[in-house]
């Protein structure tokens, strides 16, 4: 038996989802968000940042807008506009919706409007530039933390949240939206101490098919090297210690893997180092008493 909606009563309204598309290539997109996709009435897509391929899992009878040349105050209305009709709306939005983007600005007017939405994350371009360049943004005993951040552009910097600042802890940086200000990336990174040998990767367009370039250089010479490259939009700047760790001679190894390391799923093992690596058969230890985050490898990627 079909609903009608009463005579004189609000038509019941659709959901907005955010979802995150991820970094360029379309098959990064989460799994979830493309079945948000396939049964979308209404797409608005960020065109200047993310691939129209990505939408290509749309029905026919999807409504599908670029929003490139909107304001966010037409973004806001033709999404309302949308979910009065839609039950799936879905903004597309460039990495993951809650790094860089205008997330609040547009879930505030959906919310006046009593709106459900919800958010699903996305691939970020931080993450797909690590994995381009086959690099590890954190490594054992050289450094367990990773800052994202940008330097001051038309968009002021909070009060202690200077690159400077943070590139003084020496861990590793993640530099969005800051390709064209190469001079003043570099600038703060000697201020903070970091030598001119220190190696900095950019990458251009991670993941992007046909489009993605990656440049390696130091901190003296990235700059110059972006430029030659015509490296101007749509990039990634990563300096961090870790970076060519691939070709190092020694290496601090995981302790969480480690033939000597207890933990809940293994008890240390007093087989040489050669062995272990073959050890594929585990025990789970219930009597293991220590809930310290090295304990388990439930709570941690490399320990």
């Amino acid at each position: 038996m079909s609903l009608s909606v009463a005579h004189g009563a609000t038509p019941p309204l659709g959901k907005v989802w955010f979802v995150g598309a991820g970094p360029g290539d379309p098959e990064l997109i989460t799994v979830k968000g493309r079945t948000l996709i396939e049964r979308a009435g209404a797409i608005l897509f960020a065109g200047s940042l993310v691939s129209e391929a990505a939408t290509r899992w749309a029905p026919e009878s999807c409504v599908v807008l670029d929003s490139k040349d909107m304001t966010l105050e037409q973004m806001s209305a033709w999404l309302i506009e949308q979910a009065a009709r839609c039950a799936t709306v879905v903004r597309l939005q460039t990495g993951d919706p809650g790094l860089y983007g205008a997330l609040i600005e547009l879930v505030q007017p959906l919310d006046a409007a009593g709106i459900a939405i919800e958010v699903v994350p996305g691939v970020s371009s931080a993450m797909a530039s690590a994995a381009a360049a086959v690099e590890s943004l954190t490594l054992p005993e050289v450094t367990q933390t990773v800052i994202f951040t940008r330097v001051e552009g038309r968009t002021p910097m909070p009060a202690g949240e200077s690159l400077a600042a943070l590139a003084a802890h020496h861990s590793t940086l993640c530099i969005f939206l800051s390709i064209t200000l190469m001079g003043r990336v570099t600038a703060a990174l000697l201020e903070a101490g970091w030598s001119p040998d220190a190696p900095v990767v950019v990458v251009h367009k991670a993941s992007w098919p046909g489009e993605q370039k990656i440049v390696r250089g130091t901190v003296a010479t990235i700059h110059a090297l972006c430029r030659e490259a015509k490296i101007v939009s749509q990039s990634m700047i990563i300096a961090s210690p870790t970076l060519g760790a691939r070709h190092w001679q020694t290496l601090a190894k995981s302790k969480l893997y480690d033939a000597s390391f207890t933990h809940r799923f293994r008890r240390a093992s007093s087989v040489s180092e050669g062995d272990a690596l073959a050890f594929s058969t585990y025990t789970p230890i219930d009597t293991l008493s220590d809930t310290s985050p090295d304990t388990s490898p439930d709570t941690q990627e490399t320990a």
